[in-house]
């Protein structure tokens, strides 16, 4: 019988409060007896005298810790702060609270209101200096036991993860099997994604660049139903985030890894919030197992994955830009040879816009920037070193080309014939099930027909994709002539089609840096090139003076003007420098004109008729001293019968007069008009004459 000094009767005239929670989801559907003992306090509270019952049961499945909002626990403060609450009934302490804030305060509310604590052990009175000591035991060992409880479970938890055996949540493509622990996920289709990701990212080195080619290639990738857990999954357009987590988990390199990431607790609103999911760094990873189970890549291939994903990151120190396109060649490849920081590009003018390559030095330090040039001459200098380097092995680089787009073709078409094959067993499905159905139950026959047009719409939208790949492989079949590649190269390099974002890339596999300076005596843009492989080679180039343009005339046309400027004239050079394909600063034909105006801004010296003293002849006038053709003068010089000189490959033969009096050239010209053939004496005719006969 409990006392009437424990329950008054203005205590009872107040409402009872049962509060009931369960520490987890788990708890909640599988502890079943821990509710109904809960919930039983109910008649406990009957038994004792009140009228008036309430039952919070809002924080099933929350913890008591102190970092999970309770609405159930607030609900109940806030009724004893009103006075409505005469006493609180719980199974023990460790449902009320699991940490000494939370208990103190409801001990302290319910002694303002002199309201009572109810367990099974009894009926304890808060006001009082033996039950609050009580209760504070109580709520001292509700919290000391949650720390040991979960201090056990963590070590053991950990000492399962150290021998590899934990069974913790895995990335899709793998499964825990009973008999053979952590091993590929048998859908052959996610496996077929997965190596796909994998094969894109090891030929391009963009994880973004690989997103966006397997998404014009229309490639499905596995996707939670629910957003969280893989019970169930929907096949979805690949997305950035899938590549990525792909690219980064050290799991699909046969890697056991525990403890990668960390909680964080922050203090918000007067109650601690904890965050999961933080990664840490490497070095601080509890469990780290190689070869722990089947990967799809190596731990070599995964290092090397890691690094270039950081070095694609813009603007950090040491790191080089991928390849993204631009106007830029060398776009994150140069690197200060005076500080070490990567030059940043910069444009100038109008359209079409002027690439500067410089030096941002300036922006931390304050000082004047290391370097600033040109980026035309430079990026056309590279290019021009790239064509050499890559000349010799034109012929093999473009059959492995040919190759690698056949296999990746074959990829491509290996997950779409699988996802063909997936989605006519889904067709089958849907068939069998509306098959099964009674055709009078029009409202389940209804969706099970619609799921099944559905369906086999994506049996024919896969079937589309899967022919059209076939025929694009079948016109990639055909052997290719690559014969004239190696001499057609810079053709190639600047074919319409080829776009800078490819041309960066083809630099990336041939150079791994480029370390730039300037020396500013000799005006030369110095470039060093570190290529694949640890070779090194150094390039010169000359760096434009202040007021020189980009549209001025090559050294190339420079050199033909000033070796034939002292024997032709200005209509003969530019018919040579046309002949020989070069064009002016503005890309134009040549002409005696532009040819005297290029001489007078150069200080190049005319030619004089005057200066002719008759010893060296032209064909025209060889021909006119002759009396014969310029046909027959070009076939003497072909037939090295008569000697000519030529300036520079292209330019007019100059012939000296004295060897038109040779008795070769005489000799030659003489036969004009005869066969060049001799009779024999007492040779026999082949034919005899009619008359002869008939005489």
């Amino acid at each position: 019988m409990i006392n009437a000094e424990l329950l008054p009767s203005v205590v009872l005239q107040r409402k009872a409060v049962v509060y009931v929670r369960q520490s987890t989801q788990a708890q909640v559907q599988m502890n079943l007896e821990s509710q109904r003992r809960q919930y039983d306090l109910v008649g406990e509270a009957r038994r004792l005298g009140f009228r008036a019952i309430e039952v919070i049961d809002d924080d099933l499945g929350r913890s008591a810790t102190g970092t999970v909002a309770r609405p159930g626990f607030e609900k109940l403060v806030a009724g004893l702060c009103a006075g409505e609450v005469g006493a609180v009934l719980c199974l023990d302490a460790s449902r009320l609270a699991r940490n000494g804030r939370d208990w103190h305060h409801l001990l302290e509310l319910c002694g303002l209101v002199e309201a009572r604590v109810i367990d099974p052990d009894g009926v304890y009175d808060p006001c009082r200096a033996n039950d609050r000591l009580l209760l504070g035991m109580k709520g001292s060992i509700s919290e000391f036991e949650i720390s040991v409880l979960r201090s056990r479970m963590f070590e053991a938890v950990r000492a399962k993860a150290r021998r590899g055996e934990l069974r913790i949540s895995v990335p899709i493509g793998y499964v825990w099997h009973r008999e053979l622990g952590l091993d590929f996920d048998p859908d052959q289709r996610l496996q077929e994604v997965i190596r796909l990701i994998f094969a894109r990212f090891r030929e391009i080195g963009s994880a973004r660049q690989v997103f966006l080619v397997l998404r014009a290639a229309q490639i499905h990738f596995p996707r939670p139903s629910d957003g969280r857990t893989l019970v169930s999954f929907d096949w979805t357009l690949i997305r950035y985030r899938n590549v990525i987590s792909v690219l980064k988990n050290p799991f699909y390199a046969g890697v056991y890894v525990y403890g990668k990431s960390e909680k964080r607790t922050v203090i918000q609103n007067g109650r601690a919030h904890r965050s999961y999911g933080h990664g840490k760094p490497f070095d601080d990873w509890e469990v780290f197992i190689k070869d722990h189970h089947k990967g799809y890549i190596d731990w070599e291939e995964f290092e090397r994955n890691q690094k270039q994903i950081a070095a694609n990151a813009y603007g950090k120190v040491g790191d080089v830009k991928s390849g993204r396109g631009g106007t830029a060649l060398l776009s994150g490849f140069l690197a200060c040879a005076r500080c070490g920081r990567r030059l940043s590009i910069a444009y100038r003018g109008h359209a079409p816009r002027q690439t500067v390559y410089r030096c941002n030095s300036m922006d931390l330090t304050g000082l004047a920037r290391c370097m600033t040039f040109g980026g035309s001459r430079v990026d056309a200098a590279i290019a021009k070193e790239l064509l050499r380097a890559v000349q010799p092995m034109a012929i093999e680089a473009a059959m492995e080309a040919e190759r690698m787009h056949l296999q990746i073709l074959n990829e491509q078409q290996r997950v779409v014939e699988l996802e063909l094959e997936q989605a006519r067993y889904e067709a089958r499905l849907a068939e069998r099930r509306y098959a099964a159905c009674d055709p009078d139950n029009r409202l389940i026959a209804a969706q099970l027909e619609k799921s099944w047009e559905s369906t086999l719409r994506r049996v024919e939208a896969c079937q589309a994709r899967l022919d059209a790949m076939c025929a694009s492989a079948q016109e990639s079949t055909a052997a290719p002539d690559f014969t004239g590649l190696a001499e057609d190269l810079e053709a190639a390099w600047n074919a319409p089609g080829v776009t800078m974002r490819v041309r960066q890339q083809l630099a990336r596999a041939l150079i791994t840096d480029i370390i730039a300076d300037v020396d500013e005596e000799a005006r030369e843009i110095i470039l060093t090139i570190h290529w694949q492989g640890g070779q090194h080679s150094e390039l010169r180039l000359r760096k434009p003076r202040s007021g020189e343009h980009g549209r001025r005339a090559s050294e190339e046309v420079l050199a033909v003007v000033r070796s034939m400027s002292c024997r032709w004239s200005d209509q003969d050079i530019a018919a040579s420098l046309n002949r020989m394909g070069m064009r002016t600063g503005q890309g134009m034909t040549w002409n005696a004109q532009r040819v005297s105006t290029l001489r007078h801004e150069h200080g190049i010296h005319a030619y004089h008729s005057a200066e002719k003293n008759g010893e060296w002849l032209t064909m025209s006038e060889a021909a006119e001293l002759l009396g014969v053709s310029h046909h027959v003068i070009r076939r003497l010089i072909r037939d090295r019968i008569l000697r000519a000189e030529q300036v520079v490959p292209g330019a007019p033969h100059q012939i000296r007069a004295s060897d038109l009096q040779s008795e070769a050239v005489a000799a030659d010209i003489a036969r004009k008009n005869r066969p060049c053939r001799a009779v024999a004496d007492g040779q026999l005719p082949m034919f005899i004459s009619t008359s002869e006969g008939g005489a």
